[in-house]
């Protein structure tokens, strides 16, 4: 196999960005509300918005589920982000992942 970079996604950051700023969030607020503040800091949300980094499968996830869109919404450059996201951005799938995280590390 070659050493070739896989294709990224070109408006993955910008998707990132737009998802926070539409809850009015911090970039730690951000942490929080994905439920990840034992996995990231505020230098991860602000290289994943800069598109300097791409955030794990499991983080974009997340990132999906707050937004209340599909994950492909995210990854794919021709689909927009709805003009009006989820009301309850930490609906239950996201705090029933959380509190499964944090049993694991029990």
């Amino acid at each position: 196999m070659g050493k070739r970079s896989r294709p990224r996604p070109e408006r993955l950051a910008e998707k990132l960005l737009q998802i926070r700023l539409a809850y009015d969030l911090s970039q730690n607020g951000m942490i929080r509300r994905l439920g990840l503040t034992d996995e990231l800091v505020q230098a991860d949300v602000s290289s994943f918005e800069l598109g300097t980094r791409e955030p794990a499968l499991p983080h974009l996830l997340r990132y999906a589920r707050v937004a209340g869109v599909a994950v492909d919404v995210l990854i794919d450059d021709e689909l927009d982000l709805p003009k009006k996201l989820a009301g309850d951005p930490m609906h239950g799938v996201v705090r029933q992942a959380a509190a499964k995280a944090k049993k694991k590390k029990r």
